[in-house]
C-alpha cells in the first residue's frame, strides 16, 4: 500500500526526483537533504508503514539486508571511520516524517557529531521490574 500524501511514498516510488544510491524492488536508498556527516542516506520502503510498529515483517527482515549492503559500498568509497544505524518511532523518538526510514550516517574522527546518548544507572531491581514488566 501506498500513501499519496506521503512525501517518502513518492520519493521512494520515484514521483519526486532524490539522489538514490541504491534501489530495488522494495527500498530506494537516498542521499539526505539535510545530512548529519557527508554520505548520510535513508533507506525508504517503497510500501507505506508509519513506522516499525506497522512494518511487516518481510521488509524488517529486508530492510537490514538493505542496510548492510549499502553501507559496505559507503565503506569502500567513502573512507568513513564508523556508522550509526538510526531508526526513529514516534515523535518524543525524534521521527519527523511519518514513514518508516532507516538513517546511515557514516562518521569520521571529529566530524562534530553526538548521535549517542547519556547512559543512566539504574539499580539492579530497577532491571528486575522492567524485565518482569516486558516479559508479563
Amino acid at each position: 500500500m501506498k500513501d499519496s500524501n506521503c512525501i517518502f511514498c513518492k520519493i521512494a516510488n520515484g514521483e519526486i526526483p532524490s539522489n538514490t544510491i541504491y534501489e530495488d524492488d522494495n527500498f530506494r536508498v537516498i542521499l539526505d537533504n539535510g545530512p548529519a556527516t557527508k554520505g548520510h542516506a535513508l533507506i525508504l520502503p517503497k510500501e507505506h508503514y508509519a513506522d516499525l510498529f506497522e512494518l511487516s515483517e518481510e521488509a524488517a527482515s529486508e530492510v537490514l539486508i538493505v542496510a548492510k549492503k549499502v553501507s559496505e559500498k559507503m565503506k569502500k568509497t567513502l573512507n568513513m571511520d564508523g556508522l550509526n544505524v538510526v531508526q526513529n518511532n514516534g515523535e518524543t523518538a525524534g521521527q519527523t516524517v511519518k514513514h518508516f526510514h532507516v538513517h546511515l550516517i557514516p562518521r569520521y574522527e571529529n566530524d562534530g557529531q553526538h548521535i549517542l546518548w547519556n547512559p543512566t544507572s539504574p539499580s539492579a531491581e530497577e532491571l528486575v521490574q522492567v524485565r518482569d514488566t516486558i516479559n508479563s
